[in-house]
């Protein structure tokens, strides 16, 4: 039984994004006089990017690191692709399962024009299965088995612009295997102003990612743990990889953030909070923002606990003793590592509670107190 059809034995059923219900009423129902929303049972027939023909009809698929060999009417690994005589089609292409309008501190992006939205939107399937996903019900789901908008690379930036929302954030699943449709929005919304946020795993190839980049306004990276172990048995993927692409996207000069979910007995040991510090600081420098996120029991993984408040404080005092600028806890509202503090002067630039942003003492990214150029994208 594979992991789709062991989800669907234990759901019941075919599964229905929670979002699709609670979600697109209430995002799109007030718009429905600026245009005109309709779901389809249809998949898309748009030719996928990055991938090579083989002999004999088959194909290979180039976007992420599994590099999946598939037949004629076969899919890869994240099920949004599919072989069809030897050409490769992207089955969600416009076909979001889910949207909503959400703070940008959601994402979490700490350190890109505070206190602003963004319209994000995710299609069924992923390319890994962590065993912690809080969206399994479409991240690893078919797109035949999710209600789907029929919402062209057109219409959502045109939505965002009527609506004045500055920012479009692909998330809640893997937005690599919506590659095309990810990047084709970016590449439209830039020419109308409208900015592009990636929430993603990292678990992509180098050629796509490059193509990619100059398409978005930041990314923020889900790095899963620091040991190969951690992504091989609670993953299902490979670590060097990400930490690749985290070199590459630092050395490309788009904005950066990474996220840590702190597991209890699985990826939470001091030295691991320790190795991940010191990595971050000598690949990608001490000035790129860590979120340590707090987990909930979920999916495959209700056997544990929450983590425990004090394992994520001992994370952001290992890190800040090894030299990273700005640690962040996640899930801790009130607690004051959700604000931004100056590394130099030691005061609060940016207050948040939850996702609220407060006072924000900088000035042209600066700052107030003592001039420091404070990193990120703030105008």
């Amino acid at each position: 039984m594979d992991r789709r059809s062991f989800i669907r034995t234990v759901g019941g059923g075919t599964i229905i994004a929670a979002s699709q219900t609670d979600l697109i009423p209430a995002v799109l129902g007030g718009l429905q006089n600026a245009m005109a929303f309709d779901f389809t049972k249809e998949l898309s027939s748009v030719e996928a990017r990055h991938y090579k023909k083989l002999l004999g009809g088959g194909i290979e698929c180039g976007i992420c690191p599994r590099h999946c060999k598939i037949t004629d009417l076969e899919r890869g690994y994240c099920g949004t692709r599919e072989n069809r005589k030897g050409v490769y089609y992207t089955l969600v292409y416009g076909r979001p399962c889910a949207v909503n309008i959400d703070p940008i501190e959601k994402k979490p992006l700490f350190h890109f024009h505070p206190g602003t939205t963004a319209f994000s939107l995710a299609t069924a399937g992923c390319n890994v299965n962590c065993k912690c996903c809080q969206n399994w019900d479409i991240s690893q789901s078919r797109p035949e088995q999710t209600d789907n908008l029929d919402l062209p690379p057109a219409d959502v930036v045109e939505l965002c612009r009527q609506q004045s929302i500055p920012t479009i954030a692909y998330t809640y699943n893997e937005p690599i295997i919506f590659y095309e449709y990810m990047s084709d929005i970016a590449a439209l919304g830039r020419e109308k102003g409208i900015k592009s946020v990636m929430i993603s795993n990292g678990y992509v190839e180098e050629k796509p990612l490059a193509e990619l980049i100059p398409h978005l306004d930041a990314i923020k990276i889900d790095l899963k743990g620091i040991r190969d172990t951690y992504y091989r048995d609670y993953v299902d993927g490979e670590l060097k990889p990400v930490l690749e692409r985290l070199v590459q996207i630092r050395k490309s000069g788009i904005w950066l953030e990474l996220v840590y979910l702190v597991i209890p007995t699985l990826n939470d040991s001091e030295a691991e909070f320790r190795e991940l510090a010191q990595w971050v600081k000598t690949n990608l420098g001490k000035d790129v923002p860590l979120h340590f996120s707090r987990f909930y029991p979920q999916y495959l993984l209700k056997n544990l606990p929450p983590t425990p408040q004090k394992t994520l404080k001992r994370a952001h005092e290992i890190c800040r003793a090894e030299g990273l600028e700005y640690v962040y806890l996640g899930n801790l509202p009130g607690h004051p590592a959700e604000s931004t503090y100056c590394p130099q002067c030691g005061k609060m630039v940016i207050e948040r509670e939850g996702y609220r942003v407060g006072t924000v003492n900088l000035t042209d990214g600066r700052c107030r107190f003592c001039n420091h150029q404070i990193p990120g994208r703030f105008s």
